[in-house]
């Protein structure tokens, strides 16, 4: 996937916080809406960008999403012409630095933005096992758009970091916690950042 310029946020929202003693970070979702109820009614999970491609990573990903809209009693359609909502999915991931094993397991990362030059440094404390690893940030965004007018209703974004190779971060474990993050309290708080562990 290519890094997304949504990629330009805080340290905040992509550190992981506090000395947590797990190997997932938190998430941080930020959602955006209308006043206004939102119909429950089909909708199609597509790609947000034209020039996503639909892999296995991506394909798990739309799949938590649409597990999530169907537990919110949406209807999913594969009649893409008439569903009620187009749901635009992106999936943005990017390397953001390596960490190494220290003792006692304190592993420092660094805030900074997906875009690159991401420093190393920090104060979280991650168990993992001796090495280097890598650290992969995730961003999944989506956005729920009317398919009648066109008109955007509702959509968020949500971000974590995770350390490849510890197997609470397979993609479809990664898949589902941000997915859910995202959707936590539907439609949630317009404009506000939360943060799920």
């Amino acid at each position: 996937m290519k890094r997304s310029s949504l990629f330009v946020i805080g340290a905040a929202a992509l550190a992981l916080s506090g000395c947590a003693s797990y190997n997932q970070a938190p998430v941080d979702a930020t959602r955006y809406h209308l006043d206004g109820p939102i119909a429950r009614t089909t909708f199609t999970v597509e790609p947000l960008r034209t020039n996503d491609t639909i892999s296995p990573e991506y394909q798990a990903f739309a799949d938590a999403v649409q597990a999530q809209l169907t537990a919110l009693d949406f209807v999913p359609t594969k009649d893409v012409a008439s569903s009620g909502y187009i749901v635009g999915m992106s999936l943005t991931r990017a390397p953001m630095g390596v960490i190494e094993k220290q003792s006692p397991f304190r592993i420092g990362l660094g805030g900074g933005s997906f875009g690159g030059n991401v420093g190393v440094g920090g104060g979280a404390s991650v168990g993992i096992g001796g090495g280097p690893r890598q650290v992969i940030g995730t961003e999944l965004a989506v956005q729920l758009r009317r398919r009648s007018d066109d008109t955007v209703v509702w959509e968020g974004r949500a971000v974590t970091q995770s350390v490849v190779g510890e197997k609470d971060n397979a993609t479809s474990d990664l898949a589902q916690r941000l997915a859910a993050a995202l959707f936590k309290g539907f439609p949630g708080e317009s404009g506000i950042t939360i943060t799920v562990k």
